[in-house]
């Protein structure tokens, strides 16, 4: 019995990660058709609005925003920020939380592949999707894929779905501002403005606009150039 059990976990196990890898390598190449916070979307009335676009078709600010706001060691990681990591467990230890601590591998692996929410099997499953999209996607395709899936507002997914419900033309041509103020409503989309931000979200995007330029001079984003 018991090496009954030890085959068919040992069958599930090697099925998942021969399937998780096959994914993986599909997605290398073609867009992801549409992710599970998608799907609640549109259960939940909301619709989901989206249009791929490629990386090199979505203006060079938008890549760079990211990076200032989410992830400025986005090039020099392997998908792990470590020490952003450790700092948000000792803050989350004194009872407060502290953004960063996900990199934009991490992110992108949870939004294609997972689910939404926290627990510690969703967090394993995101690490291991996080270790294939660094192996086989390369810096380039991460990027490209963060900005067509990530959700942008309520009901909409990727930059170029954003750029069109914000500012009514595509991401091929967003100022700097613009591309900030996007960046800036990411970590909370359903509840943070995309055009007139004011309060927090207003400084906010002023700091990821001033961010951009020192991402550019300082060449954080050189591995997607």
């Amino acid at each position: 019995m018991v090496r009954r059990v030890a085959k068919w976990a040992f069958l599930l196990v090697a099925g998942f990660l021969l399937l998780s890898v096959a994914m993986v390598g599909i997605y290398r190449f073609v867009p992801p058709p549409i992710t599970l916070t998608m799907i609640g979307d549109v259960f939940s009335g909301h619709g989901a609005r989206h249009s791929w676009r490629s990386l090199s078709r979505i203006d060079p600010n938008m890549a760079r925003a990211v990076i200032g706001a989410e992830d400025s060691k986005f090039c020099e990681h392997n998908g792990f920020d470590w020490q952003a990591m450790e700092n948000a467990w000792k803050r989350n230890q004194q009872g407060g939380r502290i953004r960063g601590g996900s990199t934009i591998s991490q992110q992108t692996a949870k939004n294609v592949f997972l689910w939404q929410g926290g627990g510690y099997v969703r967090k394993g499953l995101e690490a291991w999707f996080t270790f294939l999209i660094e192996k086989l996607w390369g810096k380039r395709r991460i990027m490209e894929v963060y900005l067509n899936v990530a959700e942008t507002g309520i009901g909409t997914y990727g930059v170029e779905a954003g750029a069109r419900r914000y500012f009514k033309h595509g991401a091929d041509r967003l100022t700097a501002r613009e591309a900030a103020q996007i960046a800036a409503v990411l970590p909370l989309p359903k509840q943070r403005a995309g055009v007139n931000p004011t309060g927090f979200t207003r400084r906010y995007a002023n700091s990821i606009a001033a961010r951009i330029a020192t991402v550019r001079t300082q060449g954080l984003d050189a591995c997607i150039r």
